[in-house]
């Protein structure tokens, strides 16, 4: 499982989460994230709001209900064993 570091704007402080899944939609990257790679931890879906080439990412949380939705059932597609509680 793949390791990423995010510094929230808010705060200097380092996040570390784990990428459980990728995907693409309608043009958009997104992925699903959790903040522990043993246990059951929290999850969310994250929006790459980064233009192309840039070097690094910009991710923002997804919080409209209907996109999270979408986006949700798409990674419980590509995660069969995974349920995903929005």
């Amino acid at each position: 499982m793949e390791k990423i570091t995010f510094i929230p704007d808010d705060t200097e402080e380092e996040v570390d989460f784990y990428v459980l899944e990728e995907t693409r939609l309608n043009g958009v990257d997104y992925i699903l994230v959790t903040d522990s790679q043993e246990e059951d931890g929290e999850a969310l879906i994250l929006k790459d709001l980064s233009g192309d080439g840039e070097a690094e990412a910009l991710y923002e949380i997804v919080e409209d209900d209907e996109e999270l939705e979408s986006v949700g059932r798409v990674f419980e597609q590509l995660l069969e064993d995974v349920d995903i509680t929005l």
